[in-house]
Parts: structure tokens; sequence; C-alpha cells
């Protein structure tokens, strides 16, 4: 599997809903991900695993999807729960690092939650232009901070580059 080509891979029917990420997840290529879970929250899903045992690595848009969709799932009702699984170790310090540990379950092997086995369903891909995207990466990096305050000074810099270029686009 090539990396620049990563592959979501899903089973929307399973409860929890089962999420694998296989290759390297970036902002290049998470759109497909975050309209997945933005559908499932609205057709009433809301219990999530992430399966990162074929994940090769991912950016900080992708950490932040995730917690905007830990975020999510806690201002829902019922409240949904989100469960990261089989992170390496670089992942998991990722992971660790922008707090996300804080708003979402962390399975560490102790095989006492469910993995992503059953998501076999790619996800198709959607190239955004570049004002999409910029917005992305800025909602993203928006859930980092909301996320956990700690991760403000962390990326101030790019959330401001970032809101600077959707506004001179608006």
């Amino acid at each position: 599997m090539p990396e620049d080509n990563p592959v979501f891979l899903v089973d929307p029917y399973s409860t929890p809903v089962a999420v694998r990420i296989a290759g390297r997840a970036s902002f290049q290529n998470v759109v497909p991900l975050k309209e997945f879970l933005k559908n499932s929250y609205a057709s009433g899903k809301r219990d999530f695993v992430f399966d990162f045992s074929q994940c090769a690595g991912m950016d900080s848009t992708v950490l932040g999807v995730l917690a905007g969709c830990a975020l999510e799932l806690r201002r829902l009702e019922p409240k949904g729960s989100l469960v990261l699984s089989r992170l390496n170790d670089r992942n998991l310090e990722l992971v660790k690092n922008l707090g996300l540990h804080r708003i979402a379950t962390v399975d560490t092997g102790d095989d006492k939650v469910a993995s992503g086995v059953g998501a076999t369903t790619a996800l198709n891909s959607k190239q955004l232009n570049e004002l999409e995207n910029a917005r992305l990466c800025l909602e993203a990096h928006e859930n980092l901070v909301a996320a956990d305050s700690g991760n403000q000074e962390k990326f101030q810099d790019v959330i401001a580059y970032l809101k600077n270029r959707v506004e001179d686009e608006a």
C-alpha cells in the first residue's frame, strides 16, 4: 500500500462503528473521514473505535478531526464515545502530547476494547480547493485547542496564518 495513498476503512454497521487507518493520514486525505463522521452522527451513531494498527503516521489536522469527533460526541444526547486503539508508540505520544487522551479512551492493549477488525469498506477520496483545505485545517487546529488549552501556544501561529488565509479569500 503506497504511503501517499492511505485508506480509511470503515464498518458503519458495527457497534461501535469501526474505523481503521491504513497508511499515512494527513490533511491531504482526511476529508472523507470527516464527512463519514459527520454523516454517522446525523444517522444516530454515537460510538466509534479507531484502529491504528496499520497507521504509518498522522499530522495535527487528522488529530484535530479526531478531537472534533470526541468533542461532538460529548455534546450529543445521548453522549457517545471515541476509542483510539492499537496505537504505536509514536502515535500514542502524539495523542498524549495534544491531550486527546483526556477526551477519548485510549486502548492500551488490554484487549477489553473492540478493534477495527470489521472495517473493510474504503472511504472515497475527495480533493479540496485551497480555501476549503485552509478551512478544514483551521477547524481541526481550533478543535485541538478546544480539547486542551495547552495546545493554544503550540498552534497559535498556524491558527493565525489559517485565519488570515480564510479571511483573505472570503
